[in-house]
Formats: structure tokens, sequence, C-alpha cells
């Protein structure tokens, strides 16, 4: 996000002497994107940002995936996934990978306890909040994280995840494996966004003042590039990764709330692209907010059937009541999958309910993959087996 931000000390020119009140040098760390032909950060540390003294592999979880054979719609129930235990997992390592492909994974996770500190190199994250408060702590500074958000974190951000409240905190992961940025044609040719985009600089909200903790011995995980394409590491430094004394650049931790996005609507029915919020490599992200819907006098509000045939349609059912999904069996937390080849559209008797509607209060995260998306075992555990046959009534069994 082109949007520059600065935080605590830093020198007046980059790549010059920044000392320490004790006359020690600061190291100056480049984190940027694209080699260096993209946006990038300056963070200044107390320690050496190479230095580690032990390394051990970590295993971050069953990351299989099998194919989504025969080729059927799905509905999802990722809440089945998570008992009582929840109190007990983490927003990192409790994770359940739920649908995934080469350029994307989407998990789930019920967390209750503080994560461990946790680096994703193979992409950028961006983690919805479908309830629950937390502290988002990294290397850049803390972020509060509240029911709507969504978490943006870089790719190699270090961080972790710090529930707060009673509330059980639940996440959903988008992990990439590029960067997720806004949709390109919302911005200007120099990185602002436009007058036409459904939300602006100001409702991204970045980390205030550095961390500054101090610590020895400071255990990461690392997930990054392996045979089976996700591996993991487990890294101790010798001094806490949060020893940042300032920053600048325009790479960097934010959040950005569902409510801030401001729905674009129409006449008639408006295709997705008008819904979505960010973009990676070979995915979408969109949303379906609350809004008034279609007003031509003749609308029919809910979509009129189609075709993906370029991509898969992942929704994410997180608030509201979704009119076209309307007796399918989908609620709140389910996870339908659409795949491309497969032509969906509203459940039976959801046109005719819709027409004469105003407004539709409903709340939905949607990633549109260009690549077939395979289930993860989170997916494969929670698969309802019935969904695919909810528009004919009958299945292969009648």
């Amino acid at each position: 996000m082109a949007h520059y931000r600065r935080a605590g000390d830093v020198p007046p020119k980059r790549h010059t002497q920044h000392r320490a009140p004790d006359g020690g040098l600061y190291s100056e760390e480049l984190m940027g994107e694209e080699g260096f032909s993209s946006d990038s950060s300056l963070l200044y540390h107390r320690g050496v940002p190479s230095a580690i003294v032990d390394a051990t592999v970590w295993e971050p979880g069953d990351t299989t995936t099998s194919p989504n054979a025969p080729l059927i719609p799905r509905h999802l129930k990722p809440h089945e996934l998570f008992g009582d235990g929840w109190k007990a997992l983490d927003a990192v390592t409790g994770r359940r990978l739920v649908l995934g492909n080469a350029d994307v994974r989407i998990s789930y996770v019920v967390a209750g306890e503080a994560s461990p500190l946790y680096r994703n190199a193979l992409g950028d994250e961006c983690v919805y909040v479908e309830s629950g408060t937390a502290v988002v702590e990294t290397v850049f500074g803390a972020l509060d994280a509240r029911q709507g958000d969504y978490v943006l974190l870089p790719r190699s951000t270090t961080h972790r995840w710090v529930p707060t409240g009673s509330e059980p905190l639940r996440l959903y992961a988008i992990e990439a494996n590029s960067h997720i940025a806004p949709p390109m044609r919302y911005l200007s040719r120099y990185g602002q966004l436009l007058e036409h985009a459904p939300y602006c600089e100001r409702d991204l909200h970045g980390p205030g003042e550095p961390l500054l903790v101090d610590g020895a011995d400071v255990e990461v995980l690392v997930k990054h590039r392996g045979p089976g394409g996700v591996a993991g590491t487990r890294y101790v430094y010798p001094t806490h990764p949060f020893d940042v004394v300032g920053w600048d650049g325009c790479l960097y931790p934010y959040t950005f709330n569902v409510a801030d996005f401001e729905p674009i609507t129409g006449r008639v029915h408006q295709p997705p692209p008008v819904h979505q919020v960010f973009e990676g490599q070979n995915f979408v992200i969109c949303n379906f907010v609350p809004r008034k819907v279609d007003y031509h006098p003749l609308s029919i509000p809910v979509p009129y059937y189609h075709s993906n045939v370029d991509s898969d349609e992942v929704m994410f059912y997180c608030g509201g009541d979704y009119e076209a999904r309307k007796g399918s069996g989908i609620g709140q937390g389910s996870i339908s999958l659409h795949p491309g080849g497969h032509s969906h559209g509203p459940q039976p008797g959801a046109v005719e309910r819709s027409i004469g509607a105003e407004a539709f209060d409903e709340l939905a995260v949607m990633v549109d993959t260009f690549r077939p998306l395979e289930l993860g075992e989170g997916g494969r555990a929670t698969d309802d087996g019935r969904y695919a046959w909810s528009w004919s009534g009958r299945g292969p069994a009648s």
C-alpha cells in the first residue's frame, strides 16, 4: 500500500548513521517487495536482525489438499472444527486448512491463547476477524483487531496474535503466495485511492509507536517454501525481534473494517467486481455488506445464474441473512465452494422472494481464484455432503 507512514526514531536521511544514546549504531533493515522494485519500509533495530543462534524444523500442520472430485459445489461448516478445546489453541498453530491451491490457502481457527511469534515468508496474509478481539503485536508496532476487521500482514512481518476479552477469537485466514493489495482500478498511477474506490486511506489503520520489547533467545516460527510447497523452520534469535526504535515507508501491516466499505449499487443487479476489496496473484477478495439493492421497477435483486468459467468462488457467511442461499442449509459461519465448470445461482424460490426488496442485510467474504481449489483436511472434515443437490431437491440416492 503506497501510503507513507513514519513511527518512532528515524534519521533525517536514509542509509546514513543512526546512533543510539550510548553511541552505538542501530541496524538499518530494508523490508521490500519485488526485489527493490516496489513498496518498502526501513526499520532501525537495536540488535542485528540477521543474527540467529539455532534453527530446527517446524511442522506447520496438515497442509495437504485433495482435488474437488467429483466436481461439485460444497457446503463446509468450519465452526464444527473446534469444540470446547479452543481455549487452549492459538491463532497460528491452531489453524485448520479448509481450501487451497498454488496461489492461496484458506484456513479457519478459533483461539483463546496468545500465539507464538510467527512470520509467513510465503506471501501476505489477510485475516478476517469473524468474532472476538485481539492485539496483533508486530515488528512495526501493535494493531488492535476487532470483529469485522481485515488484518493485512505483509510477507515476512514477524508478529503474534494476543486475544483480548472472553469471547472466542474466530479468524478466517487467507494466506497468499503473493502480495495482497487494493485493486489497481481503485488506485491512481501514483498509488492514491481514487474517488470511485469504496474506501480510502482514512479507513486504513496502521500501527502506532514501536513496541521495543527486550528478550534473549527468542523463538520465531517461520512458514516458507519447501519440497511439498509449504514447510516451516523454528528460529531462535539472540535478541527480541521487536527491538525496532523507528521505521518509515510504504510497507506495513494495517487493519480495515468491513463496516467502512461503501457498497456500490445500481438500478439493476451489479456484478461481483463492485464488491471487490483486495486482490492477489490469481485471486481476488470481495465482501458483500448490508446495502440498498436494485431500484429498477422490474429489477431482480438476487444474482442471476452464472457459470464460473475461469474461477472457483468461495463465500464465507459471517453476518446477516444471505438472501440468495435461503433453503440451502447455509447459515452463519458456513463456507460455500462453487467451482469453475458448475453453473450456480440463487436457491429455488429466492428469485421470486427477492422481488420488491429494497435492502439486504447480509455480510459475506468472498474469494475468487483463477486456479481450481482443492480441499484441505478442515474442508474434508466439515463437508455437509448435501449442498450439491439443493437446487434440484434430489440426490444420487433418491
